[in-house]
């Protein structure tokens, strides 16, 4: 096999490099997606941003978690989203949940946050 060859082997596509280093990079993604239609009309509603995009944009995305009550970061590794209510760790199914209860909308299917989808 030529080295060329090899070499394209070894090239990961970007869907595949976001999941070994900054696989949750797509999440935040999927939140911009979620708060800009949850907050839509109220303060802190952020912009939807796509995987690229949303690793310039975090701390509008931190603000909008914040003005539902959950506090969100992303450590410097792109990995493990973090998300506290109330001082207390949560899943991002709960972050969501509550963000919906504190709003009073609530999502039946993804279509309905995410039209990209």
């Amino acid at each position: 096999m030529a080295e060329k060859d090899k070499i394209a082997e070894e090239i990961m596509s970007e869907d595949e490099l976001d999941k070994v280093s900054g696989g949750n990079v797509a999440d935040l993604a999927d939140d911009s997606r979620f708060l800009n239609t949850l907050l839509r009309g109220r303060p802190g509603q952020c912009d939807r941003y796509g995987q690229w995009r949303v690793r310039f944009n975090t701390e509008e995305i931190y603000n909008a978690w914040r003005s539902v009550g959950v506090d969100c970061y992303m450590p410097a590794n792109d990995r493990d989203i973090l998300y506290k209510i109330d001082g207390k760790p949560v899943s991002r199914e709960e972050a969501w949940a509550h963000a919906e209860k504190v709003v009073g909308k609530h999502f039946e299917k993804r279509i309905e946050w995410d039209w990209d989808f």
